[in-house]
């Protein structure tokens, strides 16, 4: 499934004349930073808390185990805001750096075996990632994917293989990927197979735990799915036509058993919600229906490989996520959660390979996180590391479900987190909050430092999971589609009159703010309800809907046909009217409501043409719109100093827009 986004990242250009790199965009548009720090300084009062207790990066966290569980691996800042990996010996408790963080973020790291670690980078947020390899003093770092301007894929970390990963890169044709074996430690690729039709690509590959190929999923016209397995004789044979509208995938094969081709699905062939199915992929047959809920997708499972891959649980996510147990083990790991921690809800990060030690994170709609170890043979929680110790639970604020109808009839779900004011009887301004994607994407329950910083300055959020959200069914993803911008606005109106009338918002005090597609609707909100929000924040958000489309990067061109089944179809006269209906840029006339506008210069998904495009447009009518670029960032900004900085400027532009707020409380200690 789409969930992202699609834009393709405008790269520092050469000038054919100077040979001097320029600035992607028109810098001439952009506020200087003094302008921000005036509209920043706006966010007056004695708060308890500051943006930066919210958005600095935690001191220290991501901490895994080593497979053998000798090391302790994290995450930690320094003074500086970069997050170098540290490896700690868990014998001597010796402390050594491994991975150094410099001008670039390190996006990712993890273990490959006991004696080495990967991580993963880009260049300022341009999503062509490398992925390198180091051991655990740091010494023996190499680049296993050392291609300028090829994205890296990790596919497969090969538990049975100590010495090799298995990556996907687009370095033959920069629009479809191929999987390559690679080497930890002599950086030696070998390609496993070949994507040569870039009309009808490859679009994932299935491979076992040895690394074996055993299947693809090969793209049809454009919009059909053909699952190729193996044939017995080395190749491979057309087993099952899809729609990409079908979700028919591999979690695991069932080792188990002594049929190599057992395998759990997750399918939603014979149901509207995804459920996971024993099917046996040789014979092209369902053995048994596994695991189901009735109203929500199902999302994963999870096995023992110490006790010959018994099923451990299965999930999903409801209003909250949901794990349900199924071995004695889970069960007994599962209620020492409910024991110890009440009311919180936990998710296993991954286990050593004897499986006596589990690394849990544990989170609520208050707690942003901590981390526990579990000891399954003494039965036993100790807290390793709390994530951010300076935020109280009990001075954060409820993150509460909601149901309500749609104008249509659907029914709609999503959260609004209130502050204390709210509690107490007040109506009190709402910041608006439509989710990314937006195609199979969801808000969930947890702890969001947004929503948070908001409400202590007194403000609600308002988050809804429109129809083409993810995790409510097949049904209810497709009701959204060719619905962007229309009906799938309606669905966030129509919370907003619901919390309205259950007396918590002061409905004169809406704002308007997202990232992603959530800055497209920030955008579509200011032009489709112009009376009905008081200002916006519009986050790389999408302004043309004609550019955005013709901008979309290499790799994402044998998705055109999905993304217009999605979106809109310029070239169908109905879809080309409603396009201009819903792009803002062309309804520039129709804004009329203070407007911020964010961007990530090296966005690979929202070309930064698309903030110009609207800021240009409303600059050229005299409207003053603050606008923050910044050009080492791309979709979102990852560095700690731009994400301070740019909620810093939010909260000035809500307070200049939505009315200072007299919230009594002591200054922070």
């Amino acid at each position: 499934m789409l969930c992202s986004t699609f834009g393709i990242a405008q790269a520092p250009a050469e000038n054919s004349d100077t040979k001097e790199k320029t600035l992607p965009g028109n810098p001439e548009l952009v506020s200087s930073d003094d302008e921000l720090i005036s509209l920043a300084s706006l966010d007056e009062g004695d708060y308890r808390y500051t943006v930066e207790d919210y958005f600095a990066n935690p001191k220290a966290f991501t901490f895994r185990f080593s497979p053998d569980g000798k090391y302790l691996s994290y995450r930690e800042s320094d003074e500086n805001g970069k997050q170098h990996i540290y490896v700690k010996n868990l014998a001597t408790d010796e402390i050594k750096r491994a991975i150094e963080e410099k001008e670039e973020l390190v996006r990712q790291y993890g273990w490959l075996n006991n004696g080495r670690l990967f991580y993963a980078m880009d260049k300022g947020g341009d999503e062509n990632y490398h992925i390198y390899a180091v051991d655990l003093d740091g010494s023996n770092l190499k680049d296993l994917t050392p291609f300028d301007g090829v994205r890296a894929e990790f596919n497969e970390l090969l538990r049975e293989d100590k010495e090799h990963i298995i990556v996907s890169l687009n370095k033959n044709n920069p629009q479809v990927f191929e999987p390559y074996k690679v080497n930890l430690i002599t950086g030696e690729l070998t390609q496993l197979y070949t994507n040569d039709d870039p009309a009808n690509p490859i679009a994932g590959y299935d491979f076992d735990k040895n690394g074996n190929l055993k299947g693809f999923t090969k793209m049809r016209d454009g919009v059909e799915m053909d699952l190729y397995y193996e044939d017995g004789n080395g190749g491979y044979k057309l087993m099952k036509s899809l729609s990409w509208k079908d979700s028919f995938g591999i979690l695991n094969f069932n080792y188990a058993t002594e049929n190599p081709d057992d395998a759990y699905i997750i399918s939603n062939l014979n149901s509207d919600k995804a459920e996971i199915v024993l099917y046996d992929l040789k014979e092209d047959k369902m053995i048994e229906q596994v695991f189901k809920n009735d109203q929500y997708d199902v999302q994963s499972m999870g096995f023992s490989r110490k006790r010959n891959y018994e099923i451990d649980y299965f999930s999903y996510e409801g209003e909250k996520n949901i794990v349900v147990p199924i071995s004695n083990a889970y069960k007994q790991l599962d209620a020492k959660m409910k024991e110890e921690l009440p009311g919180k809800q936990y998710s296993v990060l991954d286990a050593t390979e004897d499986e006596n030690l589990y690394m849990v994170y544990v989170d609520s709609d208050r707690l942003y996180g901590i981390y526990y170890a579990y000891n399954v043979a003494e039965n036993s929680l100790k807290e390793l590391y709390n994530t951010m110790p300076q935020l109280k639970e009990e001075d954060m604020s409820e993150m509460r479900p909601i149901t309500f109808k749609s104008r249509d009839g659907i029914t709609l779900h999503g959260y609004i987190t209130l502050p204390k004011a709210a509690l107490a009887g007040e109506k009190v301004p709402v910041i608006v909050n439509p989710h990314g994607g937006p195609q199979g994407i969801r808000d969930s329950w947890g702890f969001n430092p947004e929503s948070q910083l908001f409400a202590s300055r007194g403000y609600a959020t308002l988050q809804v999971n429109f129809r083409i959200s993810g995790g409510y069914g097949r049904e209810f993803l497709e009701s959204g589609f060719k619905q962007i911008g229309r009906k799938a606005m309606d669905d966030v109106e129509d919370g907003l009159k619901y919390v309205i009338d259950q007396g918590w918002v002061d409905a004169d005090k809406a704002a308007i703010y997202g990232g992603s597609h959530g800055g497209y609707a920030v955008l579509r909100g200011l032009t489709k309800t112009p009376d009905l929000y008081a200002c916006g924040v519009d986050y790389v958000g999408v302004s043309n809907l004609f550019t955005f489309m013709k901008t979309i990067p290499p790799y994402w061109k044998p998705y055109l046909k999905i993304i217009k089944e999605i979106w809109y179809d310029e070239d169908v006269a109905e879809e080309k009217a409603i396009m201009e209906e819903v792009s803002p840029v062309y309804q520039i006339d129709k804004i009329k409501k203070p407007l911020f506008v964010v961007q990530g210069a090296n966005d690979p998904r929202v070309n930064i043409d698309e903030s110009d495009q609207i800021v240009s447009a409303l600059r050229g009518k005299g409207y003053d719109v603050p606008y923050m670029v910044r050009y080492d960032e791309g979709h979102g900004f990852g560095k700690e100093e731009n994400r301070i900085q740019l909620y810093k400027s939010m909260m000035g532009f809500y307070a200049k827009h939505l009315g200072k707020q007299e919230i009594p409380t002591p200054l922070k200690d």
